[in-house]
């Protein structure tokens, strides 16, 4: 299973980064417990993340995420212009839910790459969106 891949969200890299957050032991426990797969970062979810670990947890927090980051196996997937158009789509779609940039990112490149599979925790936004490529998205852990 070496070619699976599951896109990450900010939620989920922010709990593993803070050792206070209520879901950090669920993200460690899931990464040394995985089988093989390959993680991709979603470029958008960076500023996000960066913002929230400066923000609450300290600008050398936020430092050693990066520098991390930099020495991991983590793949950073940019979005395309195809991805602008479905994500202004699902914001259309979902206007009552006040989708962000960030998650409806998330899930156009789920599904420009076919990935079923996100690692977070934000369990809300992920669910109420009917994905074009599966009946639904698996949320990890």
């Amino acid at each position: 299973m070496s070619d699976h891949r599951i896109l990450l969200d900010t939620s989920f890299l922010y709990a593993l980064n803070d050792k206070d957050d209520r879901n950090q032991r669920a993200t460690v426990q899931y990464l040394q417990t995985a089988p093989a797969i390959k993680l991709l970062l979603p470029v958008p979810v960076l500023p996000e993340l960066c913002y929230l670990l400066a923000s609450r947890l300290g600008h050398q927090a936020m430092r050693q995420f990066l520098q991390g980051l930099s020495n991991s196996d983590i793949e950073l997937t940019s979005i395309e212009t195809v991805d602008l158009v479905r994500i202004n789509e699902l914001m259309t779609q979902y206007k009552t839910a006040k989708l962000d940039f960030t998650d409806t990112a998330i899930i156009a490149i789920a599904e420009r790459l076919n990935i079923t599979h996100i690692l977070t925790f934000d369990r809300r936004d992920f669910s109420i969106i009917r994905p074009k490529h599966v009946d639904y998205f698996k949320l990890l852990p």
